[in-house]
């Protein structure tokens, strides 16, 4: 009797446990819930925080974000006016700002995003479509960086200016796609494009062009490069002689200015007394016997030579 009261009792703690767990739920400030009976929503959405009460088994609470959702499209390559083909890669940031809405047309968020591809995506497509290419890859009619004489641009070959830019693009699909969910019970708060690039065949030419460029600014560097050390050289050459030609000068003004010197020295010791003067004839003669005669010379002197002389007196002949 008394373990069938304790199982009773036990049942029965059981069944309330059930009933409170099936008739409470909690949100929290990040959610809204919204309540089905039978699948069906009644009342208004559940926003405020904290302990909610619902018919035990019969209700069922569906929980929504409130906070900001992100959208992440598929890269897909798309023809511009001027049919040219890049490839566009975009996102976008979106929530749940009427959850009863949301919830009739949508039921949940994998629902949301399918419907969010196809909107987004057409809507990109058809923006992208309505402008030249340059008008998708460039925001701003900023001057450019490089200078257009450097790099030889022809004439009419230079950055021609844009009338939209990749932000009104980007304004003008988030407009568009807007007014289409605006009946989906989400509002698309931001979209933008990730990433724009060339296809293939147009990334190749776009590389091309950037390395003939290059090229040219590279050989006009040279060009100008070469000119300057031709004229270095130039100078240097004229340098070169003028200083040369400067020390030439200077040297044959000490050598002349030597050579007076000597000769003056010569002329005061000739004029010198006797034994001074025969000296000097005598060592100016043996240094002429040193830088004219060899050891294998044979000379032939006359008795009245200066040369015989000195070796007559030598000699004793």
């Amino acid at each position: 009797m008394q373990n069938k009261k304790t199982i009773f009792w036990v049942v029965v703690i059981l069944l309330i446990l059930i009933i409170v767990l099936s008739s409470t739920y909690i949100v929290t400030e990040t959610e809204q819930v919204i309540i089905t009976q039978f699948g069906k929503p009644i009342g208004e959405p559940v926003t405020s925080p904290g302990i909610k009460f619902k018919l035990p088994f019969i209700q069922n609470a569906n929980f929504f974000e409130r906070r900001f959702l992100e959208w992440d499209g598929d890269p897909n390559q798309l023809p511009t006016r001027d049919k040219r083909f890049i490839w566009v890669d975009t996102y976008a940031r979106w929530r749940i700002s009427d959850p009863l809405l949301f919830f009739q047309r949508l039921r949940d968020e994998i629902g949301a995003q399918s419907r969010l591809d196809d909107i987004l995506d057409g809507e990109t497509r058809t923006a992208i479509a309505k402008h030249d290419i340059r008008e998708v890859v460039r925001s701003s009619n900023r001057k450019p960086l490089y200078d257009e004489t450097i790099i030889g641009f022809e004439e009419g070959d230079t950055l021609r200016p844009i009338s939209f830019g990749r932000e009104k693009i980007t304004r003008e699909i988030l407009a568009s796609a807007s007014e289409r969910i605006k009946d989906l019970g989400i509002e698309l708060l931001d979209l933008r494009f990730k990433r724009i690039n060339y296809i293939e065949e147009d990334r190749l030419k776009v590389y091309d062009r950037m390395i003939t460029e290059r090229n040219r600014i590279a050989e006009r560097f040279r060009s100008e490069g070469q000119g300057e050390a031709s004229k270095i050289l130039g100078q240097k050459e004229r340098e070169l002689k003028r200083i040369t030609s400067e020390a030439l000068q200077t040297s044959l003004e000490i050598k002349g200015r030597a050579d007076g010197l000597a000769t003056k020295i010569y002329a005061d010791a000739y004029n010198r007394s006797g034994e001074t003067r025969e000296f000097y004839r005598f060592i100016k003669t043996m240094e002429t016997y040193e830088t004219t005669f060899g050891t294998d010379d044979w000379l032939i002197l006359s008795s009245e030579n200066d040369f015989y002389k000195y070796l007559k007196s030598q000699t004793g002949r």
